[in-house]
C-alpha cells in the first residue's frame, strides 16, 4: 500500500480553503447600518419585555411596610388563602446577615435567601460575585394542612427576630399560627465562615400539618455567569451530590437535561465552576429527585446563566412536627476552604477527576502547587512544577527513546525480511518476531512508557482549569491563568477556535510540532507497516488540534504543555548526544543475538499458533 504524503499542492490547498473560510466569515459580518437596525430592534424588544415584567411582577418594597392594616383587602385575601397561618405581624422587607466574607439577605416573604454575595471576590469585569441575586434561586416547602389547604412557604410571611449566640449571629424566621405555634427557619452565621447553620423546625403544628400527604422541600437555582467564556465556565458547572453512604455522583455537564432520583443524600452542590452553593443535612434526605438543565447553546456575551438546577425531596415528620438540621454553604470551590468541613466532606464536591487521576490531582499536584505558590509567583510556580514533573518522568522518556533507537538499528534487517517475504505475510511476521527475540527488543517497549504518563497528563488536565489558586492570577501577558489569554480579538468567530487569539496555545503547538518531529521522525525512518497510521499526517495534525482545542482553555494548562514539551525536547537531545550511542546499541544487539532470550509463555504460544496456521495453509494448498 502506497504511503499517503502531504505534498506542496495539498498544503497550498489547505491554506486556500482556510483563507476562503476566513473571507466568508468576514464577508458575512453585518454592515454598520445593519448593526444599528439590529440595535434599535433589540431596544424595542427589551422595552416591551420590561413593560411586561412591570405588569406581571409586583414591586417589592425593601422598607418594612406593615401589611396588617385594619380592614385591608390585601390582608383579608392573604388570611383567606393561608388559613391558620394568617396570624402574623410580619411585614414586607428583608433582613441582612453578614460577616467579614459573606453577605446574605433573607426575605420576610418565604423566609428564603434572596441574595448571597462573596465579599472578597469579583468576576472578570470586577463585578462582585453573587450566587443568589434577582430571583435566580427559590427555596420552599410545599405542604398540606388538616383543613385541606395546599400551601407553600414561598407564599407565607415570616416574622424575623435577631439574636446572638456568643460570636454567632442568629436569625429566626417564623410563620405563625399563634405565638406558640409556628414554622421556623433558623439561620446561624459564624464569624469568617462561609457555612451557615440552617434549621427547619415546627412547634405546635401536630394536627395542623397533614401527615398523610407528602411534605416536599424544593430548591431551584440558575447558575450566574462569572467568567468571560461562558462555554468554558459551563464545562465545569455541575450538580454534584454525596449519597448512599459516601458515594460521589454528578449529573451531566453537557446534556440539555439530566435527571436522577437518588437515595440517602448527605449534601447537594450546585457548582458554578469556581463557586458553589451547597445544601448539607445532618440526618440525610431519604430520597431526592434531581435535575440539571443546560442553558448555554453557544459562546455569547449576552448569556447570563449557565445551568438550571432543581432538587425536590420529602421531609419526614417526627411526632407530627418538622425537625431538620442543615447547613448552607455559599463560597469558593477552593480545596483549602472546603477541606475545613471534614465532617460534611464538602471537599469531595471539587472535580479532581475520577479514580487514580483524581487521587494524583488531589494528593500530589494540589498540595505541591500550593506549596510552590506560597513563596513563588503563580506563573513561575507552574514552570517550576513542570520542570520537576518532567525530570521525574525523564527515566520514562529515556526508555521510550532507547526503544526507538533500537528499532532504528534493526531497520535494515527488518527491511530485508519484508523484501524477502513480501508475499507471505505470516512468515514475514514470524521472522520479524524471531529477530526481535534474538535481539532482545520489544516493539511494545516504546508504547508502555507513554502509557505510564497518561495518569499524569489527565490529572494535570483537570488540575489547571479547576484550581481555585490560579483564579485571576496573572503571568506575563495572561491576565488570568485559570482562563484563556488574549493577544488579539478577531472581528469574527472561527468555529471550534473562537473570536480571539491566545499566545500560549500557539507556543505549545509549536513545541509539540518539534517534539513530534523528533519522535515520529524516528518512527518514519522505519518501514511503515500496512494498516498503521500515517505518522507524518499525525505529526502535522496534533499541533493543529492543540491550537484549536486549547485556545479557549486555561492559559495555565497551555503554559504547562509548552514548558513540558520544551523540556522534553532538551532531555531527548541530551539523551541522543550524550547518553545513547547507536554503535554501542548495535553491538549490544549483536551480542543479544548470540544469547537470545528464552521465550516466555505468551511468546511461545504465539509462535506455536502462527506455525500451526502456516502448516494448515500449506496443507490447504496441497
Amino acid at each position: 500500500m502506497e504511503e499517503k504524503k502531504l505534498d506542496v499542492k495539498s498544503i497550498i490547498g489547505f491554506v486556500l480553503i482556510f483563507g476562503i473560510l476566513i473571507f466568508m466569515f468576514y464577508q458575512n459580518q453585518p454592515t454598520p447600518e445593519e448593526l444599528e437596525a439590529q440595535k434599535a430592534e433589540q431596544e424595542k424588544v427589551e422595552a416591551a419585555a420590561k413593560e411586561t415584567e412591570a405588569v406581571a411582577e409586583p414591586v417589592v418594597d425593601n422598607d418594612p411596610t406593615p401589611i396588617n392594616l385594619q380592614d385591608s383587602t390585601a390582608v383579608a385575601s392573604y388570611k383567606t388563602s393561608v388559613g391558620a397561618f394568617g396570624f402574623t405581624n410580619a411585614s414586607t422587607g428583608t433582613t441582612k446577615l453578614e460577616n467579614e466574607i459573606l453577605y446574605l439577605e433573607i426575605d420576610n416573604k418565604g423566609g428564603q435567601i434572596i441574595e448571597a454575595r462573596m465579599k472578597n471576590f469579583v468576576d472578570h469585569d470586577s463585578v462582585p460575585i453573587y450566587l443568589v441575586k434577582d430571583g435566580n434561586a427559590k427555596f420552599g416547602i410545599n405542604f398540606s394542612t388538616s383543613d385541606n389547604r395546599v400551601l407553600n412557604t414561598l407564599d407565607l410571611f415570616f416574622e424575623p427576630s435577631f439574636s446572638n449566640n456568643g460570636d454567632n449571629q442568629v436569625l429566626s424566621m417564623k410563620a405563625k399560627i399563634s405565638q406558640n405555634q409556628f414554622l421556623e427557619y433558623r439561620y446561624e452565621m459564624k464569624p469568617n465562615d462561609y457555612l451557615v447553620d440552617f434549621t427547619i423546625r415546627s412547634q405546635g403544628l401536630n394536627g395542623v400539618l397533614n401527615s398523610t400527604r407528602p411534605i416536599d422541600l424544593e430548591w431551584n437555582l440558575k447558575g450566574i455567569r462569572h467568567d468571560k467564556s461562558i462555554l468554558y465556565e459551563n464545562r465545569y458547572t455541575r450538580l454534584t451530590y454525596n449519597h448512599d453512604g459516601g458515594k460521589i455522583s454528578k449529573l451531566s455537564e453537557s446534556s440539555d437535561l439530566d435527571e436522577e432520583t437518588e437515595t440517602d443524600i448527605k449534601w447537594l452542590s450546585y457548582r458554578q465552576h469556581f463557586f458553589s452553593s451547597i445544601l448539607a443535612t445532618d440526618t440525610h434526605f431519604k430520597s431526592a429527585a434531581l435535575s440539571s438543565t443546560n442553558l448555554v447553546e453557544e459562546e455569547s456575551k449576552e448569556t447570563l446563566f449557565t445551568k438550571a438546577y432543581t432538587t425536590k425531596t420529602a421531609l419526614e415528620l417526627q411526632g407530627g412536627e418538622l425537625s431538620q438540621n442543615m447547613h448552607w454553604y455559599y463560597g469558593p470551590t477552593d480545596v483549602k476552604v472546603l477541606d475545613e468541613y471534614k465532617d460534611l466532606g464538602l471537599v469531595e464536591s471539587i472535580p479532581f477527576g475520577w479514580g487514580i487521576f483524581g487521587w494524583i490531582n488531589r494528593y500530589i499536584f494540589t498540595p505541591f502547587y500550593t506549596f510552590l505558590s506560597s513563596f513563588l509567583p503563580y506563573g513561575i510556580a507552574i514552570v517550576i512544577m513542570t520542570i520537576i514533573v518532567r525530570l521525574a518522568l525523564s527515566p520514562v522518556t529515556y526508555k521510550s527513546y532507547l526503544s526507538q533507537a533500537k528499532m532504528k538499528v534493526l531497520k535494515p534487517e527488518i527491511t530485508e525480511i519484508n523484501e524477502r517475504l513480501k508475499d507471505n505475510a505470516m512468515k514475514k511476521q514470524q521472522e520479524t518476531m524471531k529477530l526481535y527475540n534474538k535481539a532482545g527488543v520489544s516493539p511494545m517497549s516504546g508504547c508502555i512508557p507513554a502509557l505510564l504518563q497518561l495518569p499524569i497528563f489527565y490529572s494535570l488536565f483537570m488540575f489547571f482549569p479547576t484550581s481555585f489558586a490560579l483564579r485571576q492570577k496573572s503571568f506575563l501577558w495572561a491576565e488570568d491563568l485559570s482562563s484563556y489569554d488574549t493577544i488579539f480579538n478577531l472581528p469574527f468567530a472561527i468555529p471550534f477556535y473562537g473570536d480571539h487569539v491566545s499566545l500560549f496555545p500557539i507556543l505549545a503547538s509549536v513545541a509539540i510540532f518539534f517534539y513530534m518531529t523528533m519522535t515520529t521522525g524516528q518512527s518514519m525512518q522505519m518501514q511503515q507497516q500496512p494498516g498503521m497510521p500515517n505518522m507524518k499526517f499525525i505529526m502535522y495534525l496534533s499541533p493543529v488540534m492543540m491550537l484549536f482545542f486549547f485556545n479557549n482553555y486555561a492559559s495555565g494548562l497551555s503554559l504547562y504543555y509548552f514548558v513540558s514539551n520544551l523540556i522534553t525536547i532538551f532531555i531527548m537531545l541530551a539523551i541522543k548526544k550524550y547518553i545513547l550511542n547507536e554503535d554501542k546499541i548495535h553491538a549490544q544487539i549483536q551480542e543479544n543475538k548470540k544469547k537470545p532470550k528464552k521465550e516466555n509463555k505468551f511468546q511461545k504460544k504465539m509462535r506455536e499458533m502462527m506455525e500451526q496456521a502456516e502448516a494448515q495453509k500449506k496443507t490447504g494448498k496441497r
